[in-house]
């Protein structure tokens, strides 16, 4: 069989699996496996499957995950989304949308200290969801807007999938975490756009809540302002160079630790508990990282890259039309697999090609996390709306996707943005260096 036969059976292969309950991590390392014994040797799968999970897991530069992810199980134990979600209500709540834009603003917060979409997404539904209800929104825009706002977990520094991207291409964490600083702001912003549009038009679905007062304002001000200060340490610092993303996170970690205990919400079974909890979810990440790896390598040793890079220049394909043609394939990708395997699975194939072509590294980490986010809300799937459904179950399916289409036409409008004017997202970390 030619190298296109046996790409697709192998992408067919982790499909069916996983359609059968597999988990991705484990459909990705059979079907690279299987793949590997048949199509080179029964010695080079053995081999790899010896070494590889120790190399990989064996790097220094993983450890920042751990560290990020203890940072972000601590502030959630302190129960830092609702102060956020207050502190944003008390600023804008009272405009026609505000609520949405508070759920926004504070998701942007949260999504920086939790590094996870899905995380934020389910958290802050359970404070928001509620909120907004309570104040006349419709379901639909409320879900939407708390889908939307979680999507910004992976793109704003802390970001687990930016790490993995970075040491799976070999591109400098710290310069892609602040690369990602003005493509998170532009996102909040059009967010915005889009709930002060809809809410001109619909004013039934968004209605503005009563004026919250300084005195109380300024009082959940001080309620976040160490974390926000932790945040910006941590932001600063690695922009100025005065810590690596490695010391980062344990700076992290240990402010959040502080952070947690000054708010007395960490009891010792609660400190036992998110060490666990931090343990468990390094280590399904390093499972799917190991199954990404050994699949990418199984695609690699049957030339997929380079069938794919012969095939786009036998084509004529100029490289606007490649970055088109790679955000058509994360909309497809994204109504079956959630944000951590697509990248690994994909990047490995994508990257050479991109580079190839002249894109800057840091660039299409950043596109490839920004069309990640994309289908993350895109109906008919948007793993963020049934994150929140499951959250919240008496949710209309059919509200969330009706609305969130604004939010989904708001991220469109930031990646074609981001085409067109890459300086947007190298500018930051151009000045860093």
């Amino acid at each position: 069989m030619g190298v296109w036969e046996i790409a697709a059976i192998s992408f067919g292969g982790v499909f069916v699996l996983m359609m059968g309950g597999m988990p991705i991590a484990l459909a990705m390392l059979l079907v690279g496996l299987s793949g590997i014994w048949i199509n080179i040797s029964e010695r080079t799968a053995m081999g790899m499957i010896g070494q590889l999970p120790i190399n990989a897991t064996m790097s220094y530069e993983l450890s920042v995950l751990p560290m990020f992810i203890l940072m972000g199980v601590f502030v959630t134990r302190a129960r830092m989304s609702e102060d956020l979600y207050r502190l944003c209500h008390g600023f804008v709540g009272h405009l026609r949308g505000g609520l949405a834009a508070a759920t926004i603003l504070a998701c942007g917060g949260f999504s920086a200290l939790s590094g996870s979409s899905l995380a934020t997404a389910a958290t802050m539904a359970k404070v928001a969801v509620p909120e907004m209800r309570r104040y006349g929104y419709s379901d639909g825009f409320a879900a939407s807007a708390v889908a939307a706002g979680g999507t910004l977990g992976i793109l704003i520094p802390p970001s687990v999938i930016l790490v993995l991207y970075g040491i799976a291409t070999g591109t400098d964490i710290g310069s892609l975490f602040i690369a990602g600083i003005l493509p998170g702001v532009l996102a909040i912003v059009l967010y915005l756009a889009a709930i002060r549009i809809t809410a001109q038009l619909d004013p039934t679905c968004a209605p503005a809540a009563p004026r919250i007062g300084w005195p109380e304002r300024l009082r959940h001000l001080r309620s976040v302002g160490p974390i926000l200060l932790l945040f910006l340490g941590i932001i600063g610092g690695l922009y100025k160079g005065v810590f690596t993303p490695t010391e980062a996170g344990g700076v992290g970690a240990t402010g959040a630790l502080a952070f947690a205990l000054w708010r007395r919400s960490l009891s010792p079974g609660g400190l036992i508990a998110s060490l666990v909890e931090t343990v468990l979810t390094t280590a399904s990440l390093f499972l799917v990282l190991i199954g990404a790896l050994v699949f990418a390598n199984f695609m690699n040793l049957i030339g997929l890259p380079g069938a794919l890079a012969d095939l786009i220049n036998s084509l004529g394909l100029g490289p606007t039309a490649v970055i088109l043609t790679i955000v058509a394939i994360y909309l497809l990708l994204g109504m079956f697999m959630e944000s951590l395997s697509m990248i690994l699975l994909t990047i490995p194939i994508f990257f050479p090609i991109v580079t190839q072509l002249g894109f800057d590294p840091v660039w299409f980490g950043i596109f490839a996390v920004m069309v990640t986010e994309l289908s993350l809300i895109t109906p008919p799937v948007g793993l963020n709306l049934f994150v929140i459904k499951s959250v919240i179950d008496d949710l209309s399916v059919g509200d969330m996707y009706r609305g969130v289409l604004p939010f989904v036409l708001a991220d469109v409008v930031r990646i074609l943005i981001i085409i067109a004017f890459p300086w947007l997202v190298m500018v930051l970390p151009e000045m860093a260096r």
